[in-house]
C-alpha cells in the first residue's frame, strides 16, 4: 500500500476567497486608484492611460508588495515565482512560470501559462482574455491592477 501511495501526487486548486470588483466597471478600480495615489503615483498612472498604447502598467493593488509598479512594454511580461520573471510574486501560491501579457497588435493579452492554482481577471477563471485598462487579475495572494492607453480604444 505505502508503495502504490508514493507512485501519486495529490496537488489541489487553492481558492484564495475572491472579491467583487469594486464599482460597476473596471475602470472605477482606476478611478479608486488615482483618487488615493500620491501626485508622483497619480502623474505616472494618467501617462499611462495618456500613452500611445504601446506600453501598459501593472500596479500590485492587494497582497504583498503592495503598490509595486511594473511597465509592460510591447516585449510583454513573464509572470511568476522564477526569480527571473519579469514579475516576480514570491509566494508559494504562485507557480514558477504562471503567466504572462503579451502585446498582440493594439492591444495587451493576458495568458495563464498551465499555472497549478489558475489566473482570474475580474473575478473570472481564464487561461486568455484581452485586457482592459483597470482589469482586476488575481495571480495567487496577489491582487494586480492592469492600467493600459485610453487612446487605443480599449475601453
Amino acid at each position: 500500500m505505502a508503495a502504490l501511495d508514493a507512485d501519486r501526487e495529490l496537488t489541489s486548486t487553492l481558492h484564495l476567497g475572491l472579491r467583487s470588483v469594486v464599482g460597476n466597471s473596471p475602470a472605477d478600480l482606476v478611478d479608486e486608484l488615482i483618487s488615493q495615489a500620491s501626485s508622483e503615483e497619480r502623474n505616472v498612472i494618467e501617462g499611462v492611460l495618456a500613452g500611445d498604447g504601446n506600453s501598459a502598467m501593472v500596479i500590485i493593488h492587494r497582497g504583498a508588495q503592495k503598490g509595486a509598479r511594473f511597465l509592460v512594454s510591447s516585449d510583454g511580461v513573464a509572470i511568476g515565482r522564477a526569480t527571473d520573471s519579469s514579475i516576480f510574486l514570491d509566494d508559494v501560491t504562485v507557480s514558477r512560470k504562471h503567466a504572462s501579457i503579451e502585446k498582440v497588435g493594439k492591444r495587451f493579452t493576458f495568458k495563464d501559462l498551465g499555472s497549478l492554482n489558475g489566473s482570474y481577471v475580474n473575478n473570472e477563471s481564464v487561461t486568455e482574455k484581452v485586457l482592459i485598462s483597470g482589469d482586476a487579475i488575481q495571480i495567487g495572494k496577489f491582487h494586480l491592477l492592469f492600467i493600459g492607453s485610453t487612446l487605443t480604444g480599449e475601453n
